[in-house]
């Protein structure tokens, strides 16, 4: 207002000189030099005031459209705030929305993976509880007798199972192995052999179940443990009376106590009952028995395991029977020879037959009692990986009777002996060893001891090995077997090809049969 003011008093003093020029018009004079110069300052001067107030005005106007500009910019970006903040407002509802539904989903997700977590630890404590075993095995060997003729074969055994605790009282496993070939074919009639032997046109090997058993135990009372089923030995024992291929059937009940005496260190006793065939009735086989043992030890370095065990067969004839028909039927049983006396019986059977009547059949000349006594002496040497081990076994058949007359009293005994030194433990651990074995012929049934010997029963058996652990899981085996018929003379003796035995003096012997061995077999 007040520049408006002093626009007006401006032009009053500019309109002012003209309104008296016109008053004075009647009376004109004539102006002077120095009042046309001073009017020529004066309008220089109202001129650059003018011009002043003009850039003045401008300033304003400009201030006034910055100032304009100026909110019109605020209110737009005002608007902009508005807007953006409303949009941030949606944002941030749709953003709290979404951090609510992924909060509920990670809550969903956590409680899911508590429950998989829980699944997992369930698995993992069950599949804790057992343990993976196997091994593979492959073997070359060769054998050598004089007047037969060599063979060299290539055999592969397979084994895999699973064992471990069922609950707090029971305990149990399933294993697999492969089998042998009988007849020429793939066959798991052979109780004594898991080998396949490396022929037959590439087929498929032969794989069954090779144990099964379950065994309680209760924690609170651990001398008790009762197996059932296809088990692994629970009593002292070696291939003199069981191959180690082979695994009984029944059940076993352990009783053992650690006792703490200076000498005395356990007692065990350990009743069994092996059945082998189910024929209903007086019929069935089965073999029961027991054994007892002890572990004594005689200062830090020796300790000796002594066991006896005794072993009753009933109608174990079946044996021979199926392992041995009459009329070249066929085995049942394709595992050892039959080397045992035996004799065909039935309806116009020979004299001292059990069975006299119905079809003809065969039967053991001698009944089964096994008498056997296991000493185990274990020696910690001053060399920790060069342990020695000395086991000697005497076996004496109970009920062994007497049919041939060419052999002198009855072959009702048998003696086993071993010793070694090393282990095979750790890598290249190196274990060496020597076997010997005298076995007459109806000390054992044939069916069921050591398969790789000359024969069953009715040898004199020598054999030798050595084992070098390459890796923590693969060993290199070699075993040379050395052995022959005991007495030739006798019925059911295993003889080489073309060999002619003297039944009169002088009496010769079979030659020896050389069998080697290379194994390399990888474990885990």
């Amino acid at each position: 207002m007040k520049q408006k003011a002093g626009c007006a008093v401006i032009l009053a003093m500019l309109l002012a000189p003209k309104a008296a020029a016109a008053e004075k018009k009647p009376k004109p004079e004539t102006a002077t030099a120095e009042e046309v110069r001073e009017l020529r300052e004066m309008l220089q001067a109202q001129s650059e005031e003018l011009r002043q107030l003009r850039e003045e005005m401008g300033r304003m106007r400009a201030e006034q459209q910055a100032r304009a500009a100026s909110r019109e910019a605020s209110d737009s970006r005002l608007a902009a705030v508005e807007a953006s903040s409303s949009r941030q407002q949606e944002s941030f509802g749709k953003l709290e929305s979404d951090v609510k539904g992924v909060q509920a989903a990670m809550a969903s997700s956590a409680a899911t993976t508590q429950e998989d977590q829980k699944r997992v630890a369930a698995l993992e404590g069950t599949l804790g509880r057992f343990r993976f075993s196997g091994d593979v095995r492959v073997r070359y060997e060769n054998f050598y007798q004089g007047g037969t003729q060599d063979r060299h074969r290539e055999r592969i055994r397979l084994r895999f199972g699973v064992e471990g605790k069922l609950g707090e009282d029971f305990y149990g496993g399933l294993f697999l192995a492969s089998g042998a070939v009988a007849n020429g074919f793939p066959s798991l009639q052979d109780p004594v052999s898991t080998n396949e032997t490396l022929t037959s046109f590439f087929e498929r090997k032969t794989v069954g179940f090779d144990r099964g058993w379950i065994t309680y135990q209760p924690p609170a009372h651990k001398w008790l443990q009762v197996t059932g089923g296809k088990f692994a030995y629970t009593w002292a024992r070696t291939p003199l009376t069981f191959d180690n291929d082979l695994n009984p059937e029944g059940f076993s009940e352990k009783v053992s106590f650690e006792v703490k005496n200076s000498v005395i260190r356990n007692v065990t006793v350990n009743p069994m009952q092996i059945m082998f065939n189910e024929a209903g009735g007086d019929n069935d086989a089965f073999a029961v028995g027991g054994a007892v043992s002890t572990r004594l030890q005689f200062g830090n370095r020796l300790t000796i395991t002594p066991s006896y065990s005794l072993l009753n067969w009933r109608n174990a004839d079946v044996i021979a029977q199926a392992a041995s028909p009459l009329g070249g039927g066929t085995r049942i049983i394709n595992a050892n020879a039959q080397t045992n006396a035996t004799r065909n019986c039935g309806a116009g059977g020979e004299v001292g037959c059990r069975v006299t009547t119905g079809s003809p059949t065969r039967e053991f000349v001698s009944k089964f009692l096994y008498s056997d006594f296991i000493l185990d002496a274990n020696i910690k040497t001053r060399w920790n990986r060069w342990p020695v081990r000395i086991l000697g076994e005497y076996l004496k058949n109970l009920n062994a009777e007497n049919k041939d007359p060419l052999a002198a009293g009855k072959q009702d005994s048998a003696f086993w002996s071993e010793v070694s030194i090393g282990q095979t433990k750790n890598k290249n651990d190196l274990q060496f060893g020597y076997m010997f074995s005298r076995i007459e012929q109806d000390a054992v049934i044939s069916q069921f001891n050591e398969s790789d010997n000359r024969a069953s029963t009715n040898i004199l058996q020598h054999r030798l090995y050595a084992l070098w652990k390459i890796r923590n899981n693969v060993t290199a085996n070699y075993t040379f077997f050395i052995g022959r018929t005991l007495d030739c003379r006798l019925q059911n003796a295993a003889l080489a090809n073309g060999f002619t035995c003297n039944t009169t003096p002088p009496f010769n012997t079979e030659p020896y049969l050389k069998r080697m061995q290379f194994d390399v077999i990888y474990s885990f």
